[in-house]
């Protein structure tokens, strides 16, 4: 036990204790302000500052038995600080360990994304080939992967700011846009790597690996964000409710912002314009439909129920409704097969011209149809309006075929496409590329069973807005709708949810601190904090998509935001326990 009796106002005392810890002690009346200017001179470095009087927060981690007449304290930076020789060495120990982990991660990076740095410079390139080159999937293990690629980074990034004492802010910015800059250059370089593809979603993922670096540096050097924490708490905003109110404004506003790219998820802005239109197999040879079409018409709206319903009774003729139509074709004669409209190139064979008869001309693995040239008009135009109605008159001739078997597509090869109808086992099988389905539209499942379990002529209507897919077999009663947003796999929702509310999370932390010494206005925020992001998220998806009402994604959302404040504040809970 230490018993220490000081009896001079505002005179500071350097006890001592050891070789390697000192203390720095106040008699009454001394300011916080004094303690800072203190522990600012070099000559008073020390690992506990302990002041006795008004002015300082009470020590919550000080043992009572220490000394009867030591009330408060101020804790230097991490709460813990040794003499200056001791401090510095240590300081620059672990500065240049997170600056050897930050080399060693943009490494890893490099080789994991660009080996075996076979860089070939291409004879020419354009500008639509550049951007067609960064036309790639990004299955949701590639989604995974890289996410846990860069939090090595991050989290030694972070390391190495906190040691030269970068403000929080600061360094949140400085890690994202590390993360980005590292990502972006490696997917340039991709473009000059044969065995290697570019794709600009790898971008976001790697940002937010970095970010998630961060945060899991935090968790694990609980004392800096203690020490972070204790800043904000006393800082002069914490006693504004005003000031605290304006933080908390930001907090709801930055929800409603996160909900734009969701809305953007199921949009069709990424669809390439280079892809030909192909009926009855994809370009590789290796989809191939076995059947009959008679018909296809491709507009660029979704088109009403009372509009279906004309399709139905009008023979399926795109011509009389409205100027949205892109496409229509009819398989009637020789080929080749005109676009009535005059918009979209020709369907010419590849193999044999096939036999017709009153159900259409006939399509198989040996014979289909393809445009010599892109539909690029077609492509841009229902990408600039994010929807379509397709309508088309067809029979299978085979009540199981697998691949799925490609009756029409809009695709490059079997890993690339804007839109597919296609056939698996007696089920309609319908892709649509967005940015939640990814660049092979096979991320989210949209099916409808057993439409091909006989060989009889069917009249299919699609149609597509908002994320909601709407699929009619033969009349306006035979209908099935489909939203993408509903149909997430559990693993991708999961990991979707993550991204999203594991920085609210973070944000819900420190406000609750910034609020901590207004108690009554602290418990209001507190909940509203962690269901306001998950409630907003969801009632604006509903509202735009047409999606349903999931209690699973409202306690998914605020699993996360409450998880991750928990687990902040849990850590720097154990931080002060152990001191």
């Amino acid at each position: 036990m230490i018993q220490i009796n000081l009896a001079n106002n505002s005179i500071v005392h350097s006890i001592q204790i050891n070789q390697n810890t000192s203390l720095i002690l106040y008699t009454s009346g001394v300011t916080s302000a004094v303690c800072e200017e203190t522990i600012q001179k070099e000559t008073l470095q020390s690992n506990l500052i302990i002041c006795h009087g008004v002015g300082i927060e009470k020590n919550p981690y000080l043992s009572h038995s220490t000394s009867k007449s030591i009330d408060y304290f101020y804790p230097t930076d991490l709460f813990m600080h040794q003499d200056k020789s001791i401090s510095n060495n240590s300081t620059e120990s672990k500065t240049s360990v997170f600056l050897t982990l930050v080399i060693a991660s943009v490494v890893i990076v490099l080789v994991a994304t660009l080996y075996p740095f076979n860089f070939a410079l291409p004879d020419s390139i354009s500008k639509r080939e550049l951007v067609n080159s960064f036309d790639n999937n990004s299955f949701f293990n590639d989604q995974v992967n890289n996410v846990l690629l860069f939090l090595p980074l991050g989290f030694g990034l972070t390391g190495w700011l906190q040691k030269r004492q970068v403000k929080l802010v600061w360094q949140v910015i400085a890690v994202i846009l590390s993360s980005a800059a590292l990502s972006s250059t490696v997917e340039l370089l991709q473009i000059l790597v044969p065995s290697r593809t570019p794709t600009p979603a790898d971008i976001f993922n790697n940002s937010f690996g970095g970010f998630f670096g961060l945060i899991c540096f935090y968790i694990w050097n609980s004392r800096s964000f203690k020490a972070i924490l204790h800043r904000i708490e006393t800082s002069r905003a914490s006693n504004s409710i005003s000031k605290i109110t304006l933080f908390f404004t930001g907090y709801v506003i930055l929800t409603f912002l996160i909900t734009i790219p969701w809305q953007a998820t199921t949009h069709l802005t990424g669809w390439n314009p280079s892809f030909p239109l192909i009926v009855g197999n994809e370009r590789t040879a290796n989809r191939g439909w076995e059947g009959y079409i008679s018909q296809l018409n491709i507009a660029n709206r979704a088109f009403s129920t009372n509009q279906v319903k004309q399709l139905f009774t009008q023979n399926n003729s795109f011509e009389n409704l409205d100027d949205s139509a892109l496409a229509v074709y009819e398989f009637q004669g020789k080929a080749p097969y005109e676009d009535k409209l005059g918009k979209q190139p020709d369907l010419l064979w590849n193999g044999d011209s096939a036999i017709q008869n009153q159900q259409g001309v006939f399509i198989s693995p040996n014979n289909w149809l393809q445009t010599a040239t892109p539909v690029t008009s077609l492509s841009e135009s229902i990408s600039r309006a994010s929807e379509f109605t397709i309508s088309t008159t067809l029979a299978t001739t085979k009540t199981e075929q697998i691949g799925p078997a490609r009756i029409i597509s809009l695709s490059n090869d079997s890993f690339r496409r804007n839109f597919t109808l296609g056939q698996q086992g007696s089920d309609l099988v319908f892709r649509v590329r967005t940015p939640l389905t990814g660049a092979n539209a096979s991320d989210v499942k949209l099916d409808v069973p057993d439409v091909f379990n006989d060989i009889k002529p069917h009249q299919i209507v699609i149609t597509y807005s908002k994320s909601s897919l709407t699929i009619y077999i033969d009349s306006i009663s035979n209908i099935h709708t489909l939203n993408l947003l509903d149909l997430i796999p559990k693993e991708k929702r999961f990991f979707y949810y993550g991204l999203t509310f594991i920085p609210f999370g973070l944000c819900l932390a420190l406000l609750t601190t910034l609020a901590k010494r207004k108690i009554n206005f602290s418990r209001l925020l507190l909940p509203a904090g962690i269901l306001l992001p998950s409630l907003i998220l969801e009632g604006i998806l509903v509202q735009e998509s047409g999606k349903s009402i999931s209690p699973k994604n409202l306690f998914l959302g605020i699993l996360f935001t409450a998880g991750t404040m928990l687990i902040l504040k849990a850590r720097t809970g154990t931080a002060s326990s152990e001191q």
